[in-house]
């Protein structure tokens, strides 16, 4: 087992300020702050215990004598006033500013999916943090001001001397009475207790620009809550939430659609007017249309958020096959068959078709 002195890599005639030099030097390599790994702590720990039993005159001597010290240091400060000693923490940190910063806030905005295409505007009321009216972020009543805490003489903290491994340090802490502020306020006003903002009801006006999307976020600088002592609002941010449409999906600038369509009408081609975000359009459906097929509407899509121009509109056709025939449809459709010399069925290769898909969605 590692002794004192070689724990502190000094001789056993080093003097008491090569001790010290040389557990600073130790300190500032193994703090836990600069390397977390437990062992590099628990060696931390070590060095202080040694340097606790070296740098007391009568510990050392009793030490030197045989005396067993490797126990833990047993400091009459507390440990994070020696580390604040060591690491500037115990410097002066001057008083807090009572006026501070307002939080920023975050709302979300339902918007339905033309909203969403084509943009739109709200009025919307939230509650927050405003300047209070009464004193205007003083904190004070009738106009008055914070008053010099009579404590810390204005300085937001107090200093006082705690005994150490190094001695006697002296270390700051924030003032009690002031609470860090340096002042106090005597007659704080009864509107906002001294804190200079009050809750209260304020209207926002939202423009939601062409194209978002669910995700998207509108910044509303300085429309937030309003910092403690009156100080500078921060920012509203207004998420939008997409609402689903009843047959439109989206993915990103493009719009699908299903379309369901006859037989007949998939057979010998057809026109079909269908409800846009824009309004009704025409949908050219080609003979021999099978189930499945996609028809693009160029331009009929969602706006491009930032970018301009739209995307398109996907019409997915389905060719509905009827399931109940009287006799006279039933002796037309077999007279169809006849003379086209159709076949019930037959199986198709593997070169297209369904397998192709089938095959592919088990490779993905």
């Amino acid at each position: 087992m590692a002794d004192h002195y070689q724990r502190l890599g000094v001789s056993r005639e080093a003097s008491a300020d090569e001790i010290k030099r040389a557990y600073r030097k130790l300190a500032r390599e193994l703090h836990p702050d600069v390397n977390p790994d437990p062992e590099v702590q628990d060696k931390f720990k070590e060095i202080t215990a040694s340097y606790e039993t070296l740098s007391d005159p009568q510990k050392r001597q009793n030490y030197d004598m045989g005396g067993n010290n490797f126990g833990g240091a047993n400091f009459g400060g507390g440990f994070s006033d020696i580390m604040d000693a060591f690491f500037g923490g115990g410097g002066s940190r001057g008083p807090r500013p009572r006026m501070r910063a307002g939080q920023d806030s975050l709302i979300r905005i339902e918007v339905d999916l033309h909203e969403a295409c084509f943009g739109t505007e709200r009025d919307i009321s939230v509650e927050s943090a405003v300047v209070c009216p009464k004193c205007t972020g003083s904190g004070c009543v009738d106009g008055g001001q914070p008053t010099v805490c009579n404590v810390c003489k204005g300085r937001g903290e107090t200093q006082q001397v705690v005994r150490s491994v190094i001695g006697q340090v002296m270390t700051s802490r924030p003032c009690g009475p002031c609470s860090g502020y340096g002042s106090v306020i005597a007659n704080p006003c009864r509107e906002c207790a001294g804190e200079g903002r009050v809750r209260a009801r304020q209207d926002l006006h939202v423009k939601i620009p062409a194209g978002v999307e669910t995700g998207n976020r509108i910044q509303l600088s300085g429309r937030g809550e309003v910092g403690h002592g009156g100080g500078p609002a921060g920012d509203v941010y207004v998420e939008i939430v997409e609402a689903q449409h009843e047959y439109l999906i989206r993915e990103r600038d493009t719009l699908h659609m299903s379309l369901s369509v006859s037989m007949s009408a998939a057979a010998i081609g057809s026109t079909v007017s269908i409800e846009s975000l824009d309004g009704p359009v025409d949908v050219q459906i080609k003979a021999g249309t099978q189930s499945g097929a996609p028809i693009a509407i160029k331009g009929r899509g969602m706006t491009r958020l930032r970018h301009g121009g739209r995307g398109d509109l996907i019409v997915h056709i389905e060719v509905q096959t009827p399931t109940k025939l009287n006799r006279e449809e039933e002796d037309l459709l077999k007279k169809f068959a006849e003379l086209r010399g159709d076949s019930v069925a037959h199986v198709k290769s593997h070169d297209g078709g369904i397998f192709s898909k089938i095959k592919g969605a088990f490779n993905k």
